[in-house]
């Protein structure tokens, strides 16, 4: 029943994603086994958004690593237990708190002794700089823990990057970026007694390769001039080669995202679908702290009241003007919202 249940509730992410992102783009460097064990390392702008563009497109069902303070809630800790997200304590939680990693970190040993995937968002919070941030130690502390107590698991670290258009825009493109898999064993870590720093200098690398990477000595004006260059942010190699070279030589850009039309047909979405709309503007937008969450609402609007309002509002037409104009009319809405999307 648990798994019925997280492959439809993959399916409604996959789908809304469908109609949140312009395009989805997944890239591998390698292919990885579905029947193996797994920790998915990736960068961490965008709040609950890279968690499910991994959820819906790496192909395999993920247990997550979550910031324990989304779990305060009872309800919503049981949905989140349900989707396969576990709590992580950090020290702003209390000090009290941090021992309860101890079992979560146990569970995922037996997770990956199992040959389950896990994914780690190492940096430990998110950022929407395009900056990978120095990495922290949880992620090795899992295999080290893993390879300990079950010494004949192989562990395959995964790097994924996770690059935005714009992290916090809408009906933007999204590239998951695979990196190339590192084999971990328990005979590695006792030839090499710094294995732990390896790891994270390596996925660190492999991170700032994978996703585009700032240094945060220039970043303002760094930024400033790839997006009036309207470098191709879904394509970090091009990007990185072209800070690298001094912003010189051959860069990717932009392809004109629809123009007029495109936002021509936004307004129109936004008239259509005007009451959940104004709750998103008047009501959700202005109450979010960390701009970082503001694509994680806006995209629980369009998996909860946009499709409420128009089960609602088509219910509504149907009864007053019958079936086939009532299903003109959600054809007509799903057709713009392709429209307003796509283009």
């Amino acid at each position: 029943m648990n798994k019925i249940w997280l492959f439809l509730v993959r399916s409604y992410v996959q789908l809304g994603l469908f109609f949140y992102y312009r395009k989805v783009l997944v890239a591998k460097q390698q292919p990885f086994s579905k029947n193996e064990a797994v920790i998915f390392l990736g960068n961490h702008q965008n709040a609950l958004m890279d968690a499910l563009v991994i959820a819906a497109k790496n192909g395999r069902f993920v247990y997550f690593l979550t910031r324990a303070s989304v779990f305060s809630n009872p309800l919503v800790a049981k949905i989140l237990r349900s989707l396969r997200m576990l709590p992580v304590y950090r020290v702003r939680d209390g000090w009290k708190t941090i021992s309860k990693n101890d079992e979560v970190f146990k569970t995922c040993s037996k997770l990956l002794q199992d040959k389950k995937a896990i994914a780690v968002f190492p940096e430990g919070n998110h950022n929407l700089k395009r900056t990978v941030r120095p990495l922290s130690k949880g992620f090795t502390r899992i295999v080290f823990e893993t390879l300990a107590k079950y010494p004949d698991t192989r562990l395959s670290l995964i790097p994924v990057g996770i690059n935005y258009e714009d992290a916090i825009g809408y009906a933007n493109g999204v590239l998951l970026n695979f990196g190339t898999t590192i084999k971990v064993t328990s005979q590695d870590i006792i030839k090499s007694p710094n294995m732990a720093q390896q790891l994270k200098t390596r996925v660190h690398e492999e991170l700032c390769a994978l996703t585009t990477h700032i240094d945060s000595k220039a970043y303002d004006d760094t930024l400033q001039r790839l997006e009036a260059d309207k470098v191709d942010f879904l394509n970090p190699i091009a990007v990185n080669k072209y800070v690298d070279t001094g912003f010189n030589g051959a860069h990717l850009k932009t392809a004109t995202q629809g123009g007029w039309t495109k936002r021509f047909f936004v307004s129109l979405l936004k008239c259509v679908l005007l009451p959940p709309y104004l709750v998103w503007k008047q009501i959700l937008l202005p109450r979010i702290k960390e701009r970082e969450f503001v694509s994680t609402f806006r995209f629980a609007v369009v998996l909860t009241l946009v499709p409420f309002y128009l089960i609602l509002s088509t219910t509504i037409i149907a009864g007053i003007f019958g079936l086939p104009v009532a299903g003109i009319y959600l054809l007509g809405i799903l057709i713009v919202a392709l429209l307003a999307v796509k283009l």
